[in-house]
């Protein structure tokens, strides 16, 4: 739906927001009326250079013409019937997904703090059925982030982030050690842990991967103690680190994992996948969902999946990730940091440059980012994206720069 089929301005559209919606995000002043490929397009057909993709979701590329002809295929089926009757899209990904990331079972959620929470409950019933009532603590990291309902917003280590703020005591049963530090997390652990749970990729924290001394280190203490690993890839999942999943990259893998974004190509669907003994954690009333695992949801991100994987677009995340560092080391001026895995990317500046300053200036430009804190702008494109798209990435935000820097 555009402007112009509704016979509105975009200022009466914004009014209408403004008078009706509880706003709690930072607008870009425009209309996303279409998207296609590396690219969305404003109510007046302006292309923006996409390089924050939903936040890590268009990764296929926005309206992709199998996902899309899925969505609508599907539509004409059935749309809707929750989990009583079997469909067939939902069998079909929940094969696709277990067999092609080594995992037993999943189960299917709608947006990835839903997954993260579904994965602590599991965690938590698992450790309390099989070890005793107090043994449901997990330890997660600093600076972490994993959702914004009550559990996963208790689970990120970011006391003074707003998401946490306002909102009385957090969940109990949470304790935090410092990312990459693999003794503040052996030190952690009580004889009441039943689990370890990090993002293999710091987003929100400010774009920082794991090095891998500490996640295989994380794998091999939490054998050692009986201890679950939980991975949290809702942004870092479905090859935009440049392995279907970021564990890949580390050769190990976890006892349970979320993953959300990418996944359905567009549509909102998430899930969790864990080994079969502590899947069966979830019992019949335990857990649930009355849109989880959506037909039209499941046929896209089936539709999505395959895109990914026969593009092998983990292979070209991981070779544009790199070009895309390297250039920015090169060109770039007032940059502290470049870094990343794939196309996971955080540029750090100096305190000359504020990020949120960075983000407007180079939608100014017409390229879309996201900013982090003071001075992180992390960029999550598409992962269809070339070497023209980096070149023109690295020269909007070099011009920015400039600017800001006067």
């Amino acid at each position: 739906m555009r402007l112009r089929d509704v016979g509105l301005t975009k200022e009466e559209i914004k009014a209408k927001v403004d008078k009706y919606m509880i706003e709690t995000y930072e607008r870009f002043d425009m209309i996303a009326e279409r998207g296609k490929g590396m690219y969305v397009y404003d109510e007046n057909g302006t292309p923006y250079l996409d390089f924050y993709a939903g936040i890590a979701v268009n990764s296929a590329g926005s309206c992709n013409d199998k996902v899309v002809l899925a969505v609508i295929d599907q539509c004409m089926d059935i749309m809707q019937t929750f989990n009583y009757p079997y469909t067939v899209p939902q069998a079909l990904l929940a094969e696709k997904i277990c067999t092609t990331i080594g995992m037993d079972k999943i189960f299917f959620q709608n947006s990835g703090a839903e997954a993260n929470e579904a994965m602590i409950k599991m965690a938590r019933k698992y450790g309390v059925e099989h070890f005793g009532p107090n043994k449901y603590e997990i330890i997660t990291a600093k600076e972490s982030f994993h959702g914004r309902t009550f559990g996963s917003m208790s689970a990120t280590g970011q006391p003074d982030n707003a998401c946490q703020i306002g909102f009385g005591a957090m969940t109990p049963g949470f304790k935090y050690a410092e990312f990459n530090n693999l003794k503040a997390f052996e030190d952690a652990i009580t004889e009441n842990t039943i689990g370890i749970m990090v993002e293999p990729v710091q987003g929100e924290g400010g774009v920082h991967p794991a090095t891998k001394e500490f996640l295989t280190g994380l794998r091999k203490l939490c054998d050692e103690k009986g201890l679950l690993l939980l991975l949290d890839e809702v942004q870092s999942g479905w090859c935009r680190t440049g392995a279907v999943m970021s564990y890949m990259n580390y050769g190990i893998k976890p006892d349970i994992v979320s993953m959300a974004k990418a996944l359905g190509g567009g549509m909102p669907i998430a899930a969790i996948c864990a080994r079969e003994d502590v899947s069966k954690a979830f019992t019949m009333g335990s857990h649930g969902s009355t849109f989880g695992g959506h037909p039209v949801c499941c046929a896209a991100a089936l539709a999505e999946v395959n895109e990914l994987l026969d593009k092998d677009l983990a292979g070209n995340a991981k070779k544009m990730g790199a070009y895309f560092l390297e250039q920015a080391r090169e060109k770039l001026p007032h940059l502290k940091e470049a870094r990343g895995q794939g196309c996971f990317l955080g540029l750090e500046f100096d305190d000359k440059i504020n990020s949120v300053d960075l983000k407007h200036k180079c939608f100014d430009k017409h390229m879309l980012s996201t900013a982090i804190g003071d001075h992180v702008l992390r960029l999550v494109p598409p992962l269809i994206l070339q070497k023209e798209h980096v070149d023109k990435a690295i020269a909007i935000i070099k011009e920015s720069v400039e600017e800001l820097a006067k």
